[in-house]
């Protein structure tokens, strides 16, 4: 079984004060660096459609509305090796077009180059799944890649 497209053409992070953010056409990553040790009592997270709040050891590390909505049920956070924690938000419009330019509403946003880069990305990660049976995890895109691209759909096969 070959791996997932994100994990075959990597990820096209932005980088944080607290960690990392990234997305794909489906979720919406997050990775706060933790002090060492911590230990998942004292993390607090709540995950709501369109807000998040992140309190480590009574320290408020991330908190406001997201960029876009998010499914509520399907929102997880894990804390690995005591010093990463890793949220994973499954985005509410999972299309191509949908490429979130700041996690949250004002706050956190991509500069322009790694907006343009998310948005190839996504458009990419798009036509995979149009044409299962291509892999364009190493290739490149040029041309109106913006709001994911051109739609192919009404062509005959």
């Amino acid at each position: 079984m070959s791996a997932p497209f994100e994990e075959r053409s990597g990820v096209v992070p932005c980088v944080t004060p607290w960690g990392r953010w990234y997305q794909t056409l489906e979720e919406v990553f997050i990775e706060v660096r933790v002090p060492p040790g911590t230990r998942a009592k004292d993390v607090r997270c709540s995950l709501g459609s369109r807000h998040i709040a992140l309190v480590v050891r009574g320290q408020e590390l991330l908190q406001g509305k997201l960029f876009d909505s998010t499914v509520t049920d399907e929102g997880t956070w894990t804390l690995e090796d005591r010093q990463l924690i890793r949220i994973v938000l499954m985005k509410t419009n999972r299309d191509a077009g949908n490429c979130w330019i700041s996690l949250l509403e004002n706050e956190y946003a991509a500069d322009p180059w790694v907006q343009d880069q998310m948005q190839r990305k996504l458009t990419l990660e798009r036509f995979q799944r149009e044409n299962p049976g291509f892999d364009f995890s190493g290739a490149e895109i040029s041309g109106n890649y913006s709001k994911g691209g051109p739609d192919f759909s009404s062509l005959e096969k």
